[in-house]
């Protein structure tokens, strides 16, 4: 039963990290922007091609995942350098993973409803209702009637991922997984997809990017506040459990 649980915590996490990192990929080929490596998972290597401009690789431990992109942490002068893209191509890049986490979930959430309840209508009015929850979820997290000990980490996850017991529950939490994280890698925070498009957005009305060093203090400090959550809700995540 344990190795039955960790395989379907895996096979969820790592599936929405891939098709996360998918989107910043693929969008990134289409602007014509050079990748180096697009990896899955963190830690040692166990697997990795290199094809004629990027490296594909799968790390040890499956629980991330990056696209790393030339001119993304340095400029560079390569002409096909993220840093050397116009800015609605950088914005682009970095909200698809966001945006293909939500389509995907959006849209299989929508399929399993139409399909247990057997009319479309209805599969649309539930998708609908399930979108306006998140988002209102959202603004009471923001307006203090939600608190940060209400979050769930990936360990709370795990926790709900492990306790279905059939494959359209199975399904349902991966497309509500699949939203929350999109939506949450969207928020005006430094070190998410979101933080990143702020950035942007200042770029471009400014017309000008910011100093290289601001904008590394500026991500280091967002990176610092996720990290400090992300402690705390896996501390809350640990107390439910042993409650």
């Amino acid at each position: 039963m344990f190795f039955i649980n960790a395989l379907k915590i895996i096979f969820l996490l790592g599936f929405l990290i891939f098709i996360h990192e998918g989107g910043h990929f693929l969008v990134a080929k289409l602007c014509k922007v050079k990748v180096n490596e697009f990896a899955i998972g963190f830690g040692p290597t166990i697997w990795k091609k290199q094809a004629k401009e990027t490296k594909y690789a799968l790390r040890l431990i499956p629980l991330g995942g990056f696209v790393s992109m030339e001119g993304e942490i340095e400029s560079s002068e390569d002409k096909n350098a993220f840093n050397n893209a116009s800015i609605q191509k950088r914005i682009a890049i970095v909200a698809a993973g966001a945006i293909v986490n939500i389509l995907f979930g959006t849209i299989v959430f929508a399929i399993l409803i139409s399909a247990i309840y057997g009319n479309i209508a209805t599969g649309i009015t539930a998708t609908g209702d399930f979108l306006h929850s998140t988002l209102q979820s959202l603004k009471m997290l923001f307006t203090g009637q939600i608190g940060t000990k209400d979050l769930t980490g990936p360990i709370g996850i795990s926790q709900v991922v492990s306790s279905t017991t059939g494959f359209a529950q199975y399904i349902y939490i991966l497309a509500i997984v699949s939203v929350s994280l999109g939506i949450t890698n969207l928020l005006p925070i430094p070190a998410l997809d979101g933080g990143k498009i702020l950035l942007l957005i200042i770029e471009w009305i400014r017309k000008k990017p910011l100093k290289e060093e601001l904008e590394v203090q500026i991500q280091l400090l967002g990176f610092s506040i996720l990290i400090v959550l992300s402690l705390y809700v896996t501390y809350n995540d640990i107390i439910r459990i042993i409650r």
